[in-house]
C-alpha cells in the first residue's frame, strides 16, 4: 500500500497515468541480437525535453499491451509531477525479453554480454530512439533492480548521469537475502525462490508469480518437522525449484558466489551515486552499506551519497515512515525522504536543477528520531570502545579482571532458538527490532547487559563481535544481538488498539549471525577442537542509534535462530548434505577472563554541542 501526501494522491491510478503519459513497447536489441522488452511511458506534453528514468527488473515490467498501464510509474508520484520519461525493462530471460536468464549474471570479462552491456546497449538505443529525451539518463531501482543499478554504473554509458541502488543485491555469501556469513537464510530463501524461479520469456502476459501454499502459518513447526534441507526439498519443494541446487552445491564462498559479488566490479565510477537503504532492512542492509563503502574505495572522485533511514526493506518507497513493529519514529521519514532527498537529487543531474547540497551520509540516528548530515560515514569524531561480557550477566566498558570465567548453555538444534515470539512461514520484516524479550528467558540465550544509562550513548558504524568461545561439538553458529532496554515505567502509546506494554521493552537494534567454521576463512571451513577456546570474530551491520539516559545497553548471545537461519547440526560437515542423526546437542561456552575477554567493539558519537 502507497501513503502519499494530498497532492500525490491525485496523480495516483492508471487512469492518471494514462492522462499524461503514452505507453509504447519495444523490443530493443541487444550487442548479441536478444531483445529485451521494454516498456516506455512518455510525457503527453510535447513542449520541452525530459530526460529518462531507466528501471531494469526480472520481476516484469507488467501490465502488458500498449493500452494497459501501470498504476504509477517512477521513483515515486513526484517524479510523475515533475516529468520524465519513465523506462522498465524485463531483464535477459526474464518474462517478454529473449535470451537466458542467470541469477545475479556475473560481469563478463572476455567481451561477452552480461547486465552492465545490456545496460550500456539500452540506453544507447533510448538516447538516439526516443523523441524529446535530453540525453540524460538515471537509473533506479530496489532490492534485485538495485543489483541493476550497480551493473549500469559500471562502464557507464556516458549518458548515465545519476545512479541509484537502493537496498541492492550485492553478495548474497556474505550479507545478502539468502546467506548470512555463510549460513542460508532458510524461511526467506525458500519462500523467495519458490516464487521467483519458474518464469522466464514464456511467461503468460500479466501473469503475477505465484507464492508457495504453505501447510500451516506455523513455519517453525513446518520447516522442523520437514528434517533436514535435503528433506525440505524432497518433502516441500518436490525438487522444483532449480537455483535450490545451486545453493545445496555450493556451501562455501567459491568462485560460484566470488563472481556474483558486484563490489569487485566497481571501479573508476562516473555517474553520480546515491545509494539508499534501511537501518532495518531485512534482506539488504549488507548490500547497502557495502555498495557506498566499494564506490567510496574505488572512485574517491565520484560523487558518492549514502542515505540510511529508520524502513524495512523498500519501506522509503512504498510507506510514511513514521513507524515500524512496535516502534514509532515521531515523523514521517519515507515522506522526507522522497521530497527532500530522492527528486532532488535527480532533479539536479538530469536537469540542472538547483543543488540541493546533499551531505555525503544523510543517515537517521534511531533512538532520538533525528536526520543527521555528514561529511563521511562513519562519522568523523567517534571513538572505538569496547563493550565487555562478564559475569552475572553484566555487560561494561572496563574489561573484567577476575580469572577463569565463562558462562555456558546446551544448544540443541531439536529445539532451536524462533527468531520471533510468535508464528510466521516467512521471514518477518519486523524481527529486526522486534521485543528479545522472550528469548531473553530462554537457558540457551545469554543475556548482559549494562545499568541504567546515566546519560545519551550514540553509538554509529559497524560494531565487531569478539566471542572466546569452545564447544564439546565440531562446528557452531553464534548469534549476536544488541538491544536497547527500554526503562520499566516507559510509556505505552496512545492510542494503544493492541495493548502494548513498552515497559523493559527489548528492542533489537542489530543481530547477526556467524557459522563457526568459517572463523578463518569462508573458502576453507575449519572444526572445532572439542573444548578448546578458540576466537570467533566477525562483523556486524551499522547502527545509528542513541540508548536514551535510563535505558539499558544488551547483548543477548546464542547459538540458533529459527527458521530465519536453517539449523546446524553442531558437527563439521557439508550442512547441506546432512542427515538427520548429524544433529546433536552440544554445550557452549562463552569466555570473560583475562586473556580471553568476549566483547562486542562499537564506535560511540557525540555531537557537537
Amino acid at each position: 500500500m502507497f501513503l502519499f501526501t494530498a497532492w500525490a494522491l491525485a496523480w495516483a491510478g492508471a487512469d492518471q497515468v494514462r492522462a499524461h503519459y503514452t505507453k509504447y513497447e519495444y523490443r530493443v536489441a541487444m550487442r548479441d541480437g536478444k531483445r529485451l522488452f521494454t516498456s516506455v511511458y512518455v510525457p503527453k506534453d510535447d513542449s520541452r525535453r525530459f530526460p529518462i528514468m531507466l528501471s531494469r527488473t526480472p520481476y516484469s515490467v507488467r501490465p502488458y499491451g500498449a493500452d494497459q498501464y501501470r498504476e504509477s510509474v517512477g521513483p515515486s508520484t513526484h517524479f510523475q509531477q515533475a516529468g520524465y520519461i519513465f523506462v522498465y525493462q524485463d531483464v535477459r530471460g526474464r518474462y517478454r525479453s529473449e535470451g537466458e536468464f542467470e541469477q545475479v549474471r556475473p560481469r563478463n570479462l572476455n567481451g561477452g554480454v552480461d547486465e552492465t552491456t545490456d545496460t550500456y546497449d539500452t540506453v544507447d538505443w533510448l538516447v538516439k530512439n526516443l523523441p524529446n529525451n535530453n540525453g540524460r539518463v538515471g537509473v533506479w531501482g530496489i532490492s534485485y533492480p538495485g543489483f541493476y543499478s550497480s551493473t549500469a554504473m559500471i562502464d557507464a554509458h556516458p549518458a548515465v548521469k545519476a545512479v541509484s541502488p537502493q537496498a541492492p543485491v550485492t553478495d548474497w555469501f556474505i550479507g545478502d537475502d539468502f546467506h548470512h556469513n555463510g549460513a542460508l537464510y532458510l524461511a526467506h530463501a525458500f519462500r523467495w525462490f519458490y516464487m521467483n524461479s519458474r518464469v522466464g520469456a514464456d511467461a503468460k502476459p500479466n501473469e503475477p508469480r505465484s507464492n508457495y501454499v504453505y501447510p500451516t502459518p506455523d513455519g517453525y513447526e513446518m520447516f522442523l518437522s520437514a528434517g533436514t534441507l535435503t528433506e525440505i526439498d524432497e518433502r516441500l519443494l518436490k525438487h522444483t525449484v532449480p537455483y535450490w541446487k545451486d545453493l545445496m552445491t555450493h556451501g562455501t564462498y567459491d568462485d560460484f558466489w566470488k563472481a556474483r559479488d558486484v563490489r569487485r566490479y566497481i571501479k573508476n565510477i562516473k555517474p553520480a551515486v546515491m545509494t539508499v537503504g534501511g537501518w532495518f532492512d531485512a534482506e539488504d542492509l549488507f548490500g547497502t552499506l557495502e555498495t557506498y563503502r566499494a564506490v567510496e574505495k574505488s572512485s574517491p572522485a565520484a560523487s558518492n551519497i549514502i542515505v540510511m533511514g529508520p524502513w524495512n526493506h523498500g519501506g522509503w518507497s512504498s510507506m510514511e515512515g513514521s513507524s515500524l513493529g512496535d516502534v514509532s519514529f515521531g515523523a514521517k521519514t519515507s515522506v522526507f525522504y522522497r521530497e527532500k532527498i530522492e527528486l532532488p537529487f535527480f532533479e539536479h543531474y538530469l536537469k540542472d536543477g538547483p543543488d540541493p547540497k546533499l551531505p555525503e551520509a544523510y543517515m537517521f540516528e534511531t533512538g532520538t528520531n533525528v536526520w543527521r548530515r555528514f561529511n563521511e560515514w562513519p562519522p568523523a569524531g567517534s571513538r572505538t570502545e569496547r563493550l565487555y561480557l562478564d559475569a552475572g550477566g553484566k555487560l561494561g566498558w572496563k574489561a573484567p579482571t577476575a580469572g577463569g570465567g565463562f558462562d555456558e548453555y546446551v544448544s540443541d538444534p531439536a529445539k532451536p532458538v524462533p527468531f520471533i515470539n510468535g508464528i510466521s512461514n516467512t521471514m518477518t520484516v519486523e524481527h529486526m527490532l522486534d521485543d528479545q524479550r522472550f528469548a531473553s528467558t530462554r537457558p540457551d540465550v545469554l543475556v548482559y547487559q549494562t545499568e541504567p544509562l546515566e546519560s545519551d550513548v550514540t553509538l554509529a558504524g559497524p560494531l565487531d563481535a569478539s566471542l572466546y568461545v569452545s564447544t564439546t561439538g565440531t562446528d557452531a553458529d553464534w548469534v549476536v544481538k544488541l538491544i536497547d532496554v527500554y526503562p520499566p515505567d516507559y510509556p505505552d502509546p496512545q492510542p494503544n488498539p493492541r495493548r502494548l506494554r513498552m515497559g523493559g521493552f527489548q528492542q533489537l537494534v542489530r543481530g547477526e549471525l556467524f557459522r563457526g567454521k568459517f572463523r578463518d576463512s569462508f573458502e576453507k571451513p575449519e572444526p572445532f577442537t572439542p573444548g578448546k577456546v578458540t576466537k570467533v570474530g566477525y562483523t556486524l551491520p551499522d547502527v545509528f542509534h542513541t540508548f536514551r539516559a535510563g535505558h539499558r545497553i544488551m547483548v543477548q548471545v546464542q547459538s540458533s535462530w529459527f527458521p530465519l537461519v536453517d539449523r546446524n547440526p553442531q558437527k563439521f560437515l557439508d550442512i547441506y548434505s546432512a542427515r538427520k542423526e548429524d544433529f546433536v546437542k552440544a554445550t557452549h561456552r562463552i569466555y570473560h577472563a583475562p586473556g580471553n575477554l568476549s566483547a562486542l567493539q562499537v564506535r560511540v558519537w557525540a555531537p557537537v554541542k
